[in-house]
């Protein structure tokens, strides 16, 4: 435990986690696209559940962004503009600058496994193409790096920035191209950690958000843009 401080989705009842689980993996997955009207209806009888904790679920992801509720229309998945997310990985660089300069001389050998054993998640999930895996296996790499005592609200804002912008990263790595890329820059980061080099870490956690970024631009820009 990092502290007292506790994420609202580790105290929601059982089945309710179960549909925000589902509806992650199907937001995730592409299986549902930004823009796109969640069937309430429809998620219940897929996962085997009753609309009520389906419905607490769909609230649980509009607080944090990844679902917009429209009157007359229900909860759809958000559709952000390249500004927006371009606001949103500024504060993730303060952010996540700030934990990984506190995270590092805390990085113990039990720490380096996991970093490594999420390192090799993410490489075997590029080589498949299994993008929902990647996805998972990639942000148990970021913060096994970032994830150290002392600094639970940094934490904590830093996991509500990458859950709005889950989707994005999905479309990112629908790219074959993008998927190796990113283990690549894995690679690079893992090699600043095991030198203890805080101003080489910062330097490429940027330089890999960054290009995550350029790559949505792109994908973002309107046709002809």
């Amino acid at each position: 435990m990092l502290g007292p401080v506790k994420e609202p989705r580790a105290t929601v009842p059982t089945a309710q986690q179960h549909a925000v689980d589902a509806l992650r993996r199907r937001i995730a997955s592409g299986a549902v696209r930004p823009g796109q009207r969640i069937n309430q209806e429809e998620i219940a009888a897929q996962v085997g559940l009753s609309v009520a904790p389906v419905r607490e679920a769909l609230r649980v992801l509009a607080e944090e962004g990844q679902l917009t509720y429209r009157p007359r229309r229900g909860y759809v998945v958000t559709e952000l503009r390249y500004e927006d997310l371009s606001e949103i990985y500024e504060l993730r660089r303060i952010l996540e600058e700030r934990a990984a300069r506190h995270a590092l001389p805390l990085l113990d050998g039990a720490a380096l496994r996991r970093i490594g054993e999420a390192a090799r998640a993410c490489a075997e999930a590029a080589e498949a193409g299994d993008v929902a895996a990647e996805l998972a296996a990639n942000r148990a790499f970021h913060f096994a790096v970032l994830e150290t005592p002392g600094q639970p609200h940094v934490l904590r804002l830093i996991r509500l920035l990458w859950d709005s912008t889950e989707v994005y990263r999905a479309m990112y790595y629908n790219d074959p191209a993008e998927r190796a890329a990113s283990v690549d820059a894995h690679d690079r980061i893992i090699d600043a950690v095991r030198a203890g080099d805080a101003d080489r870490l910062v330097r490429e956690l940027d330089a890999h958000r960054q290009r995550a970024l350029d790559v949505l631009r792109a994908l973002l820009a309107p046709p002809g843009g």
